[in-house]
């Protein structure tokens, strides 16, 4: 079993991250409002926990999670962290506060999609103001979905070379789907991915083509969102969440047919949902948004919690996760 404070390398880049890091999404608060305090004593307290990888993007708050981090790490060596941050939106102000679906509690800016060699910079220029730095280790273009060709024509280019100038020390693509990960990790010379619910208990999707390609290319893969933004974390009833939405039936009961086999071994459900991606040689790093302090002691507490093997091979026997999914101890 990997221990969440053990560090790998993202590539060849120097830049070591703990097993167990910082999704910074819920501090911007995503779903349910997160006070200024609260988000900065969740992040100090899980770097005092030893925990050293932060993500964080324009998106998340609209600009607080990157504001509430420059507070969090105000004052601390920069060499005790690793942070990545995302291109691909920046933020307009408005007239009005904006309604967004997923954020609560938003300042008076717009994020309007922009991979274009200009807004990569500016975006990168503006995530630094607010976050109080001055380097940003790891940069990820950010959901490209729609947007595939200025993001390999322009955004890919402008970041390869600010890493050459060692302006940043890695690159990488952070979506929510694998297909186009997969594309990039051909197309272009990255050195991480952020590849966000496509690899959990509930959905193995990126195994067969991505995880591949990033053993191949030498991609190392960060695992964003391995509660599924909820469900995985949360009682199964009715208010689940899954995928930023509310879960869909099906997808409850699955739910509740692997916490059934947890229950069995006296597993909690959030600490196979934890784990299991670290079991996967290509992954380096899984990052569970916390948005309070006994919400991040209690990830390092679930990262940590012993799983015996036998609960993965029933939950392969019963069909609930794929029958290739390495589930053994992660090459080293």
């Amino acid at each position: 079993m990997a221990h969440p404070l053990d560090t790998k390398e993202i590539a060849n880049t120097g830049a070591r991250v703990t097993r167990l890091g910082i999704g910074g999404a819920p501090i911007g608060s995503l779903f349910r409002t997160v006070s200024e305090d609260d988000a900065v004593a969740t992040v100090r307290r899980g770097l005092e926990l030893g925990l050293n990888y932060i993500d964080t993007a324009p998106l998340y708050g609209h600009g607080i999670s990157e504001m509430r981090l420059g507070l969090a790490l105000k004052d601390l060596p920069r060499d005790s962290f690793v942070l990545s941050t995302k291109v691909g939106r920046v933020l307009n102000p408005v007239d009005e506060a904006p309604i967004s679906p997923h954020f609560q509690s938003l300042p008076y800016m717009e994020p309007v999609f922009n991979y274009s060699r200009d807004g990569i910079l500016r975006s990168l220029e503006e995530s630094l103001k607010r976050l109080n730095l001055d380097r940003i280790d790891i940069t990820y273009i950010h959901d490209a979905d729609d947007h595939w060709e200025q993001a390999i024509g322009e955004a890919y280019p402008t970041l390869a070379d600010l890493r050459s100038q060692d302006v940043i020390k890695a690159i990488g693509v952070g979506m929510n789907q694998w297909e186009m990960e997969a594309r990039f990790a051909r197309e272009g010379d990255f050195d991480c991915f952020l590849l966000a619910g496509r690899y959990t208990l509930l959905d193995q999707s990126g195994l067969a083509e991505l995880m591949p390609v990033g053993i191949e290319e030498n991609v190392s893969l960060v695992l964003g969102g391995p509660y599924n933004s909820g469900i995985l974390a949360s009682n199964l009833g009715p208010q689940a969440t899954y995928n930023y939405e509310t879960a869909p039936a099906g997808i409850i009961e699955k739910a509740r047919r692997i916490q059934a086999v947890c229950d069995s071994y006296a597993v909690p459900l959030k600490a196979a949902a934890l784990q299991f991606g670290l079991l996967h040689p290509a992954v380096v790093a899984t990052i569970p948004g916390p948005r309070s302090v006994a919400e991040i002691e209690e990830n390092l507490r679930m990262a940590g919690h012993p799983i015996p093997s036998d609960l993965w091979a029933e939950l392969k026997h019963e069909e609930l996760i794929d029958p290739l999914a390495p589930v053994g101890e992660p090459l080293s």
